[in-house]
């Protein structure tokens, strides 16, 4: 079975810092994490693999740094790696980042299982996986809690949903998008540090997967943002302390103000 996992950078939450001009995130000279929940669609990779055998690719698009959450990847048991790596590439929104994505699983020749986490921890926008999809032309399954058969041809899933669960079957090749609840990422083994440090993992530009500049990059971003700010900080509020009886009153007493006033 070949199988490919599309893993993201992430800037540190306390390290975010956004390029006044053009809005967008700067991901150089901050230090840089594994997207959270790209960390479970890895070990899903990983768990289909050695229950149906096979070969998995992780691959992510930045800047050469970006190449630490490959080597994670890597670590973590990942058979190969590939990195887009190319200025014109910066500044992707998520159409363009899942059109470029696509076409680097094109020149792999690509895959009966695509996995994702469920969103970037950066963005929280869950378009990427089903952009790539799209791109593709390949059926989906969005917030996948569970994996429950793979076999002749289908996989069938459970989607974690606000309302319940949802049983979905689908014929393969499909994209799928994982949530946190689907498993329990491995810890890297000694073996697959030493590996991960050797493993020559593969660059990538724009011209080496078909992308051209009109579909790339900040220019060929259908989409732009136009302003990020910081939320005044929330003023006023009572703070009431006390035990939990004289707390009870006070916060009666609060009420009544309150009802009063507003009436």
């Amino acid at each position: 079975m070949k199988i490919v996992v599309c893993i993201k950078q992430v800037p540190d939450t306390a390290e975010v810092k956004t390029d006044p001009r053009t809005h967008t995130l700067v991901r150089e000279g901050t230090r840089n994490i594994l997207n959270p929940f790209d960390a479970f669609a890895i070990e899903e990779a990983l768990h289909q693999r050695e229950q149906h055998g096979g070969h998995v690719t992780a691959i992510t698009m930045g800047p050469p740094h970006a190449e630490a959450v490959l080597r994670e990847a890597l670590a973590m048991g990942v058979d190969a790696a590939v990195l887009l790596g190319d200025r014109a590439l910066a500044g992707s929104d998520t159409w363009a980042t899942s059109h470029a994505l696509a076409a680097a699983i094109r020149k792999l020749g690509g895959a009966d299982l695509l996995f994702f986490g469920k969103q970037a921890a950066d963005g929280d926008t869950a378009q990427v996986g089903p952009g790539v999809a799209a791109h593709l032309n390949l059926p989906q399954i969005t917030y996948v809690r569970r994996i429950a058969s793979v076999m002749d041809g289908k996989i069938r899933a459970e989607r974690l949903l606000d309302h319940g669960v949802e049983v979905v079957v689908s014929s393969l090749p499909c994209v799928l998008t994982v949530v946190k609840e689907i498993n329990e990422p491995r810890l890297p083994s000694l073996a697959g540090v030493l590996r991960a440090r050797t493993v020559e993992i593969e660059y990538w530009n724009a011209d080496d997967i078909g992308v051209t500049p009109e579909k790339s990059g900040l220019e060929g971003s259908p989409t732009r943002v136009k302003q990020i700010f910081v939320p005044p900080a929330r003023t006023g509020g009572v703070m009431l302390r006390g035990g939990p009886a004289e707390v009870a009153a006070k916060l009666a007493k609060e009420l009544r103000i309150f009802v009063a006033g507003g009436a």
